[in-house]
């Protein structure tokens, strides 16, 4: 009986202590923070892109082309009063037996033709000059209808010539005699056309001297071609030269 007694004793002081255990808890969290949220970082929450640098690669600007210096390029000018322009036309005048040529010429001629170091034509920086106006020939009956009526020279005082290419022409220029095809664009009155000039001159130095020449026909620049009662007939055919005194600058 004793035993019972002892053994439900047992039992029952097992069973206390089971219970008056206490029950494990969760470690304490971090101050601030719940235990059971996390932060959330959402898109808008993002850092936005700051701008690159000026110097970084991808914002510098495309490189341009920039136009050359007047200090890479070579001006040769024509010297003035040292030029001079003229016109033939071979004609049969009335109570002359054989044809010959009217010339007309001019010393009102200015000019430059600028290049760069290997020898191309810098187009907008280049330009010949020819005072019309001015042109004598041997009569003066001719010089003034050449002025009023086939040039019209109170209009179109001028003719100006853009030259563009120096085809022929070996670069550098070497002391000696050259001889090349200039080619550029003529205005006479208001038309405006391309047309090659032969050119042949001789270098010394930083001087040249020589001559150019083209022809056309009349048409060609849509000029009426003279009707006078001394001139019988006129060959459709206008040849122009200009002696060329050169100077390198």
């Amino acid at each position: 009986m004793k035993s019972k007694l002892l053994a439900i004793t047992f039992v029952i002081t097992l069973l206390s202590a089971a219970c008056s255990t206490p029950a494990p808890t969760a470690p304490p969290a971090p101050t601030g923070v719940p235990p059971t949220v996390a932060p959330v970082i959402t898109p808008t929450s993002a850092p936005q892109p700051t701008a690159a640098p000026q110097n970084s690669p991808t914002t510098q600007a495309q490189p341009t082309t920039a136009p050359a210096a007047s200090g890479d390029n070579l001006r040769f000018v024509l010297v003035e009063g040292s030029n001079e322009a003229r016109y033939r036309v071979r004609e049969q005048l009335a109570r002359v037996n054989l044809p010959g040529d009217a010339i007309g010429a001019t010393k009102t001629i200015t000019g430059v033709i600028v290049t760069t170091k290997d020898g191309k034509i810098v187009k907008e920086q280049s330009k010949i000059t020819i005072d019309i106006s001015k042109l004598q020939s041997d009569s003066g009956q001719r010089d003034n209808f050449l002025r009023d009526n086939t040039l019209q020279t109170r209009r179109f005082p001028t003719v100006v010539f853009v030259p563009t290419e120096a085809q022929g022409l070996a670069w550098p220029i070497k002391d000696g005699p050259i001889e090349f095809k200039l080619i550029g664009d003529m205005t006479v009155r208001d038309v405006t056309k391309s047309i090659p000039w032969d050119v042949k001159l001789t270098v010394t130095g930083n001087d040249a001297k020589g001559q150019a020449s083209t022809s056309f026909k009349f048409a060609f620049f849509n000029i009426e071609p003279p009707r006078v009662p001394t001139v019988l007939s006129i060959e459709d055919n206008i040849k122009l030269e200009i002696d060329l005194t050169l100077k390198k600058q």
